[in-house]
This record gives C-alpha cells, structure tokens and sequence, in this order.
C-alpha cells in the first residue's frame, strides 16, 4: 500500500533526515515526517546559521586589528541587515540541499504533525503550506517508527520570550538592529556563543550563570581560562548569580541580579537572551498513551535507540542529552542499522565530542580531569600552551591551551581538552585517538606535521609524560 512503510522518521532534523537516509541505503521503504523544514533547528536556527553569524564577527574583528598583521583596514563598519541576510542564505542552501538528498534516496517527506496511534501507525494532521506536490494528512503505517523531533528552548518562569525584548536562539539569530547593550543568560554553548558574537559587534554584554563555572561541563581549567579572555574582551560575568526579576521598558530590559550572598543588583539592557538550555519536543506525540517512558522530559532509550515500546524508537535532543548535532546523527545510524539486523556498536557518550564556537573556541572529549578522578582514576595531565606553538604565534593566536588526561597505570587517553583558534577542527584526532583506545606511546609516536595547530596535541600528550620539547 502507497502509505505503508518499514520506517517513518517523524522530525527531518540533523538526527531525522540522516537516520532516514541510511534506512534508504539499506534498502528500507523509508518516509519522514516534517512539519516546518527539512535540515530541523541546526540547520535553520541553529548550528549553521550561528556560525555564519560568527564568521562574519570574526572577520570584522581581524578587519579592526588589521594593523597587528602589517595592514591598514579604515572605517570598518557593518550592515546587520546584511550580516543576517548572509546567515539566513547559508541556511536556506543547507535546506534545499537536505530536500534534494530525499529526493535522491527516494525517500517519502510527509508535511505535517505525527500523532503515533498505536505501534506501527500514525497519524498526520497536514501542514498549513506544504510544498506543491508533496505527501500530506492521512494515516500511515510503518514496521518501524523512530521519534527524531529535537527540542525547543527551556523557559524560566519570569523570562517567557517575547521575541520582542527578550529572546530566545531564534531572535538572536536575526536582529533588525544591533542592541547596544544584551544579557545572556546562561553560559552553556549557545549563551556564550551569542555573548561571544554581540560582544564582538560592539554590543555591551553581561553573561549570568547560577553555576560557579562558565561552561559547566567544561573542564574546570579550560573554562577558567575561557573566562579571562573574554572578561579581557569586555564581556561581564557574574557566576553563582540568577535573575531574581525582570522589568520590561518600551526598548529595554531591567533585570535584577542576586548573587550568592542575597546582595541584588540592577541592570538595564536592550535586550536579554535566555539561554538556559533546552527542553524535547515530546507533547503531542502520543507517547503517554502508549505509555512510552519519559524523564525528564525526553524519552529514555537504550544504546541503540530502542524505547520500552516494541517498534518505537527516539533520537537525538529529543532523546537526552548531549544535546548535539552529531550525537544525534551518529544515533540515527546505529538505530537504523540496529533495526536492519547489523549489529552496530551502542552509543558511547564519552566519546561524543562538544565544541563552542566563540571566541576563543573550546573544544572536549572525555573525562574532566576532575571527572575522571571522582570515577577512581588515578590520572595524568597534560598541558601545552599556544604560546609555545609556532604557527598559533604567526596567526597571532598566542592565547590558549591543549590539556589531556590519562590512566597513569595503562596509558589509556581519557579526556582531551582544548581552549583557543581552532580547537573545534583539532578535537576529533583525539576523538578518533580514543575511539581506537590509543595508548600515550601511540601517540607520542605519531608525527604531526610542522607548522601546525595540531602539533600542540602531541606536545600535550609528551607533556603528561615528562617528554614535552617546546616549553
């Protein structure tokens, strides 16, 4: 029958549209269902359009240090307008190409909500504008049913978005106008990315995080170091502190902070960002019905993807944490193979490596130091400088930081940790490094090209082992 299939994914984001793709090389009749566009948050407000948004502050900010390369860039300015309109088309691209690999692999996009009746079957209420031509309303059945519908930004009672002043990803990502001055609230990711980003473009910005540490699940160094340069860029950070208040103006935001002790201040922003994580998009679903487990507000699976329901599956945000991109690609391949019979490998998520796209970059795999101490490891630590690397010094990078952890008894790499340009490229040789449970005399015995980034790895791993060269 026309709408029976092996596999329905319902979400085409980053997890969804992978997860279908790889169901067509296998050879299962596969359809996803979207209700909004293909590519999900990542793609479209998240992920990718950050990043050109970052991009363009990164050329701005070496355009106003031209003098520090030898030379001369006068009356730098920008067009927000245009900076936006860059980002938005780099999305759209991205977009259009994820509907070109459904056409591809021959897989059905169904526009519209799915509500999973019963094990095996859906139902979907039809988009408002689907595209000309495609699938639409209707009951569909499947053998295999995988829930990839991501999540949306967690809201603190007092701080409901308003799209006006305050913000959730979604208006950060395309102001009309520049704000003079932001609040970020929250210093996961996403907070600091938009910190790192409006800071850069001039804005006055003042991070809030209710946790000792910036970056909570950094390591405790590599956040510390992180904080310094961007308090050096300006940027004000008041950790142990929350946002007790908030008072809307015509065009501003008055917001009072409470510290740790109870002592409270005010301050008056344009606008406020909060970015205090995010919640699955697990509603509507049919889910409680079929008494599919939840906690916490995703949905509990094994390493394969797998549900407490036969048939029914979850990936990505909407599955548990890390909330990324990538873990949730990865799991949709391992759920698919796994319902294909090929015995994939689970999930390991300490080999999911999480990168920060500010400025400067932070990158990690593994096990804090501190992590891997409180799991009973008796540890080595490695650490080199960028100052101490020669081409981070001709690309006038001198500031940050490669820090490895290891089993000082086996050798076996637990952690890698990075703070400065580039790390977000150089982290996945230590994720590959860990994923072949590579040994430090591996490592150390690999030869890393000159002049690199990359050799301030090996010189970490030497440095755990008194064998470190260039410090």
């Amino acid at each position: 029958m026309a709408n029976e299939y092996d596999l329905i994914v319902i979400g085409a984001g980053p997890g969804g549209y992978v997860a279908a793709i790889r169901a067509a090389q296998l050879g299962l009749k596969t359809a996803v269902v979207e209700k909004s566009y293909l590519g999900g948050i990542c793609l479209n407000w998240g992920c990718i359009p950050t990043k050109a948004l970052l991009r363009s502050a990164e050329i701005y900010h070496y355009m106003e240090h031209a003098n520090d390369f030898g030379l001369s860039a006068k009356d730098v300015t920008y067009d927000t307008g245009a900076v936006v309109k860059r980002s938005r088309a780099v999305a759209g691209q991205l977009s259009n190409g994820v509907g070109f690999l459904m056409k591809k692999n021959k897989i059905d996009v169904i526009w519209g909500t799915a509500t999973i009746t019963a094990p095996g079957k859906l139902s979907v209420k039809a988009a408002d504008d689907p595209p000309k031509g495609a699938l639409g309303g209707g009951d569909y059945r499947a053998k295999h049913i995988i829930v990839a519908t991501g999540a949306r930004p967690r809201e603190l009672p007092g701080l409901e978005p308003d799209k006006k002043l305050i913000w959730t990803y979604f208006e950060a990502m395309a102001p009309e106008v520049m704000p003079k001055s932001l609040l970020v609230v929250g210093s996961g990711a996403i907070g600091i990315e938009f910190a790192s980003f409006y800071r850069t473009m001039g804005a006055e910005v003042t991070v809030v995080e209710i946790l000792p540490q910036i970056l909570p699940v950094e390591d405790e160094e590599i956040a510390a170091h992180a904080r310094k340069r961007f308090e050096k860029q300006g940027i004000k950070i008041m950790t142990e502190s929350k946002v007790a208040s908030v008072k809307k103006g015509d065009d501003s935001v008055t917001a009072t902070i409470e510290t740790k002790d109870g002592k409270t201040q005010d301050i008056t922003v344009d606008r406020l960002i909060s970015a205090v994580g995010v919640v699955g998009n697990v509603e509507g679903l049919g889910l409680d019905a079929l008494k599919v487990k939840i906690e916490k507000g995703t949905i509990v699976i094994d390493e394969l993807g797998r549900t407490n329901v036969p048939g029914i599956y979850a990936i990505g945000d909407v599955a548990g944490p890390p909330m990324l991109a990538h873990k949730a690609e990865h799991e949709g391949v391992i759920c698919v193979e796994g319902i294909a019979g090929k015995n994939p490998h689970g999930m390991d998520k300490l080999k999911i490596p999480g990168c920060t796209y500010c400025n400067p970059q932070v990158a990690s795999v593994g096990m804090t130091e501190k992590r891997a101490k409180e799991a009973g490891y008796d540890v080595t630590v490695g650490r080199f400088p960028f100052l101490g690397n020669g081409k981070a010094i001709a690309l006038g990078e001198p500031e940050g930081m490669v820090k490895t952890v290891f089993d000082k008894k086996t050798g076996q790499l637990l952690g890698a940790h990075m703070v400065g340009a580039e790390v977000t490229e150089l982290i996945q040789g230590f994720v590959i490094a860990m994923n072949l449970e590579t040994t430090e005399e591996e490592l150390i015995h690999s030869v890393f090209p000159h002049p690199t980034l990359s050799e301030m790895m090996h010189e970490s791993v030497m440095a755990a082992f008194g064998r470190v060269i260039h410090v």
